[in-house]
């Protein structure tokens, strides 16, 4: 078998489809992009694409191997989320070639259902309480948030209480045995995470993602005694290596990497591997498009320490597509009572529409996260 073409297809909302086709007629579907950098790692897939063209796609490891450590620049968020997409398109078709799930070939399912949260509250957290409410009655037993707008280094008390009286609606809202996840998402300095995370400790979190930015990991030392809340984060670290520090300093409950990502299935598995070893969670990042989702779920199925898994449908960037839109059976993500079932087809166990893909890729989009600035015209972290 041999792959024969790499296509890339830019559809709506912020989403970046990869098709990769063979001599012997199966084709593998991978989503390498960066949000807000789609066009970009389009690019990247192409640039790679010169050394895939007449490679047998079923040689996975050997073809991972050579598109990281063959170019001398490696790593990084660009680079790793090409080799994700073309990554889970390879097990697609090996999945496909053989007849069996991804999830089989990584050595069978430990689970056959993962628990699920749903996104509230958008990218200001406002009108928490209803959206948490609501969530919960469309069967979600979790839900995360945005804690916080824009926060200086030191700011205001003001700020601090609304974060905190947001919260505490979630969870009157919703009772003591829904899990509330409060995503920092990088916004809060040291100095304000040194009280935020105090301040939170009585609204028994299920966890606090990215207290600060991973670049700031050493900040962790000081802030991880100040809460019981565990703490996750993940989604901006790219390879094992990455996460090497992460894992042997230990200030880290739940690791969040990005199997569109951080290097695809072949290295996500490793990376869950590796937490495990240091008995720490697993909660892959996904708020991305159904292949995504599709391949975070068979690394799920076959990854012990796995224990919640982000997903995107109804999330508040999902405005002109949805999760479910560009599968031809949307009842492939079978949710249920706060769970998802793992499909069990082969390959990623999911079948794209590609007609609709391509109606879709002829809009395209150019999506951009927003950037935001402090009362004093300073940039400020979104």
């Amino acid at each position: 078998m041999k792959i024969t073409k790499l296509t890339t297809f830019i559809v709506p909302p912020r989403w970046c489809f990869l098709k990769v086709e063979t001599d012997e007629g199966v084709t593998g579907w991978g989503e390498p992009v960066v949000e807000g950098r789609a066009h970009t790692v389009a690019a990247a897939v192409e640039e790679l694409s010169d050394y895939l063209i007449g490679k047998d796609p079923r040689n996975i490891e050997d073809i991972w191997t050579v598109l990281y450590r063959g170019g001398f620049y490696r790593g990084g968020a660009i680079h790793m989320s090409a080799l994700a997409g073309i990554d889970q398109a390879l097990w697609d078709i090996k999945g496909k070639a053989l007849g069996v799930s991804v999830s089989d070939l990584l050595g069978g399912q430990v689970r056959d259902k993962i628990r699920v949260y749903s996104w509230i509250g958008g990218d200001r957290p406002a009108d928490t309480a209803r959206a948490a409410k609501e969530a919960v009655g469309r069967g979600f037993t979790a839900v995360k948030m945005n804690g916080t707008e824009e926060l200086q280094f030191l700011d205001t008390f003001e700020k601090v209480d609304l974060a905190l009286a947001n919260v505490a609606a979630v969870r009157d809202a919703v009772g003591p045995n829904v899990g509330i996840g409060v995503d920092f998402h990088g916004r809060v300095h040291k100095p304000m995470a040194k009280v935020l995370m105090k301040e939170l400790d009585p609204y028994k979190l299920m966890f606090i993602e990215e207290p600060v930015l991973s670049e700031n990991y050493e900040a962790l030392k000081e802030l991880a005694p100040l809460t019981s809340t565990p703490i996750a984060l993940g989604e901006r670290l790219f390879s094992r290596w990455d996460f090497k520090r992460v894992l042997s300093e230990g200030y880290v409950d739940i690791i969040q990497p990005d199997a569109s990502h951080a290097g695809g299935i072949t290295e996500t598995r490793k990376i869950a591997n590796m937490a495990e070893a240091y008995d720490v969670a697993l909660a892959l990042h996904c708020p991305l498009g159904p292949i995504a989702l599709a391949a975070c779920l068979q690394l799920d199925a076959a990854c012990y320490n796995a224990f919640i898994q982000e997903q995107s449908l109804g999330i508040h960037y999902n405005e002109s597509n949805d999760l479910l839109d560009y599968v031809k059976d949307p009842r492939v993500f079978d949710y249920d009572k706060g769970f998802v079932k793992i499909p069990n087809g082969p390959g990623l166990g999911i079948e794209i529409n590609e007609e609709y893909v391509i109606e879709r890729a002829a809009i395209g989009h150019r999506w951009r996260n927003p950037i935001w600035r402090h009362a004093d015209g300073s940039f400020a972290e979104w």
